[in-house]
């Protein structure tokens, strides 16, 4: 478990700061955070990851935060980061909406001589971090949710012969990508399936979606689609990247009154109780609300002027210094309340 950075210290810090700028104001010695959500469409990023950075910040005093919401328009978040320079922020707290467009921000940040932490989507450019400083990122490693996510899956098949349909050992599913060319759809994708493979199942894609979207409507159209279409009654497995398109396939499957084992990723609320009510079989934990504190620790510090703001967190042992990875945690009907 990663260990959260002390309120305290923080807090001594900040106070600090405020008593070495002799006359000026409390207000003036306030840590101001620019930061974005990539969409507020996103069931993730906005019903918790948003919520407690909000909140988190709130257990600080002296600390700000101003939440804009970027549409999952890059455009849009590059001139939010221009805005948030103009109004002088202390540190950037970005979600890229493009992780292959990050050196852009990261210029942008380099120039105004300003700390930047990035969460959640992590770049993809090579050397991008390596050009600054000054920056940082928080999230997760991608393929571990994949890895979890196959494993659960896996351990499911195995106990539930039942779910071969036709009784030819191979396992015949449908998948629900996500963004295409986001880092957690690809790895997600790869890795649950690679489980199979690794465990000597034979698998067979039936079909594949890779939504502009990881929201529940568009999965429920698609999965509409799928089940109203000539393979429908082979689909043994449906494999989702995330819980919002979990929730449209359930959506879809329960409107057809043709129910297939389903497996999601973030261990939303829903999720849990519709693990507990047997519609849904399995999430993994995407523990949003550490990745929204370790992102808040890591600008107070960095705005601080810590050359190494990750403090008690845990660095990646692959890239040093520039990035803490929270864990993913496998979620079943075993151990589902555990969550609630």
């Amino acid at each position: 478990m990663k260990k959260l950075l002390s309120i305290f210290a923080v807090f001594a810090l900040v106070f600090t700061l405020a008593a070495c700028g002799g006359e000026e104001t409390a207000e003036d010695n306030t840590i101001k955070i620019g930061a974005n959500i990539y969409s507020f469409d996103d069931n993730f990023m906005n019903g918790v990851v948003r919520p407690e950075l909000e909140r988190y910040v709130g257990t600080f005093t002296g600390v700000e935060i101003e939440i804009v919401d970027s549409k999952g328009d890059q455009a849009i978040l590059n001139d939010q980061v221009d805005v948030f320079i103009s109004k002088g922020v202390d540190v950037l707290a970005i979600n890229l909406v493009n992780p292959a467009s990050a050196k852009a921000i990261i210029d942008k940040a380099k120039a105004a001589d300003i700390p930047l932490i990035l969460f959640n989507k992590e770049n993809t450019e090579a050397g991008a971090m390596d050009s600054y400083d000054k920056v940082w990122y928080v999230g997760t490693d991608s393929a571990e949710a994949g890895i979890i996510q196959g494993e659960m899956m896996v351990a499911d098949w195995l106990a539930n012969p039942e779910w071969d349909l036709n009784s030819d050992g191979v396992l015949d599913y449908v998948l629900l990508k996500g963004e295409p060319g986001h880092p957690d759809a690809e790895a997600r994708t790869r890795e649950a399936v690679k489980a199979f493979v690794d465990a000597g199942i034979t698998v067979n894609e039936l079909a594949l979606q890779a939504s502009p979207t990881w929201n529940t409507a568009d999965a429920n159209n698609t999965m509409q689609t799928w089940l109203s279409g000539s393979f429908a009654d082979q689909i043994e497995l449906v494999i989702c990247n995330n819980d919002g398109m979990a929730f449209g396939a359930f959506n879809a499957m329960d409107s057809a009154d043709h129910f297939i084992p389903v497996y999601g990723v973030d261990a939303l609320a829903e999720a849990l109780t519709m693990i507990g009510a047997d519609e849904l079989n399995g999430t993994v934990l995407n523990d949003g609300v550490n990745q929204a504190r370790a992102t808040i620790d890591l600008a107070i510090m960095a705005a601080l002027g810590a050359t190494d703001p990750t403090g008690a967190w845990e660095l990646d042992a692959l890239t040093g210094t520039k990035a803490v990875r929270v864990a993913y945690v496998a979620v079943t009907k075993e151990n589902y309340t555990d969550f609630q």
